[in-house]
């Protein structure tokens, strides 16, 4: 029913679709599609003279179906009955949860449904949020050994907080799960609060916060602490209210789990301290930060060994990778995307995380106290062994699970 067109001008000059048939076998043909390709995301998007539809794959587009707008007032109702949003509702955003299964690829999928009214219609956008939780394994998440060494030994220690820092779209879900999924929730009382309920894991106490009826982060934190926890999760610390909580919780032997929105692990106390909290609970009960992004993976059946030659990248390459990697960078094999068959000819497949992971270790308490500047922090956390962000991707280019192109961006 549907094929993928990379090429932008040559999905335009597809006729448009006059009649989609069924749209209930339409809509699952189109579910099923996305989960085969690996798409992070459906865009269904009205234009003047179409209606145009494109996954997100590995971070890029693939353009996928051209509807008329007689049809897509099919499709849109299809989709606002299946989030349980209003029908009648046109002119104002609307976000919604479809649980679908799959029967072609038996499995199930929480699709978050967001409606948004442009200039020719309404944007639908659905973010795909497969239902694996094999996947939720600190192991398979491509932490360097030194990192996730780092992050087994703190999540020993059974009070205070670890943060997930970075923007949207990043994996810190993906990771505060695989995070969760590290304790035994049958020998532990493991409670969260999330917006939306991502993962479904058996025997885990997950609570969807309504802030609409007045239960947000906050007044869930609350009454979490005295639901006897030994571990809480935390989906996103957005306040100084929610912020001081969850310390407060670490500080009387909880263990916290949260993720928070900043561009680095040294931006992160940054942030905390702009919210209004005090250095010294930072220094208390703040044990690790993870910042990370997410790069795309090389594809593994043409992905090409590249060495740097003289110039201006070479040069940045080893200013980055000065102090972590020893080797003459003209001897290092690096990497680099080729195209073929099994890509799309995009030289890519999939997409990697890439870490920073900052412990919070008593030489760094001082700077913190003093409230210095993020750069200070990271200088400092560097030189006590944090590996950032963009030398761990020039690491995985030289291990060829991404390119250095991917790695250089994140400077």
């Amino acid at each position: 029913m549907f094929h993928k067109e990379k090429d932008p001008k040559k999905f335009l000059s597809k006729e448009v679709k006059q009649d989609i048939g069924d749209v209930i076998a339409y809509t699952n043909a189109l579910f099923d599609f996305a989960l085969s390709e690996s798409a992070s995301d459906i865009h269904i998007e009205p234009s003047k003279d179409s209606i145009n539809v494109r996954f997100r794959v590995s971070w890029d587009f693939v353009f996928i179906d051209r509807v008329s707008h007689e049809e897509y007032a099919k499709l849109i109702s299809r989709l606002k009955i299946m989030a349980n949003l209003r029908i009648d509702e046109k002119y104002r955003p609307q976000d919604g949860k479809i649980a679908y299964v799959s029967e072609e690829k038996g499995e199930n999928c929480d699709i978050r449904v967001s409606i948004l009214p442009v200039t020719d219609g309404e944007k639908v956008v659905m973010r795909m949020l497969r239902q694996d939780t094999s996947l939720l394994n600190l192991d398979k998440l491509d932490f360097l050994d030194v990192n996730l060494e780092r992050i087994k030994a703190s999540l020993e220690s059974r009070y205070g907080i670890i943060l997930v820092a970075g923007p949207t779209g990043s994996g810190k879900s993906t990771t505060l799960f695989s995070m969760l999924n590290y304790f035994d929730p049958l020998e532990n009382n493991i409670s969260t609060l999330e917006d939306p309920v991502e993962y479904n894991i058996p025997f885990i106490n997950q609570s969807q916060i309504r802030p609409a009826i007045g239960f947000n982060f906050a007044d869930g934190l609350r009454s979490l602490v005295r639901q006897d926890p030994d571990i809480i999760m935390v989906g996103e610390i957005r306040d100084k209210e929610t912020a001081t909580l969850a310390i407060e919780a670490a500080l009387t032997g909880h263990l916290v789990l949260s993720t928070i929105h900043t561009n680095s692990a040294a931006g992160t106390i940054q942030r905390l301290i702009n919210m209004g909290i005090e250095p010294f609970l930072i220094t208390s009960s703040v044990k690790m930060i993870i910042s990370q992004r997410l790069v795309r993976r090389l594809c593994p059946h043409c992905g090409a060994s590249h060495r740097l030659s003289e110039g201006s990248l070479k040069d940045r390459v080893a200013e980055q990778l000065s102090g972590v990697v020893d080797d003459d960078l003209a001897s290092v094999d690096f990497h680099k995307p080729v195209g073929c068959g099994e890509c799309d000819d995009f030289g890519y497949k999939g997409r990697i995380g890439v870490h920073e992971v900052l412990v919070m270790e008593e030489a760094l308490h001082p700077l913190i106290l003093e409230k210095a500047s993020a750069a200070e922090i990271d200088h400092k956390a560097r030189e006590l062994g944090m590996v950032a962000i963009v030398q761990d991707a020039l690491i995985k280019s030289a291990t060829g699970k991404t390119s250095i192109e991917e790695a250089m961006q994140l400077v």
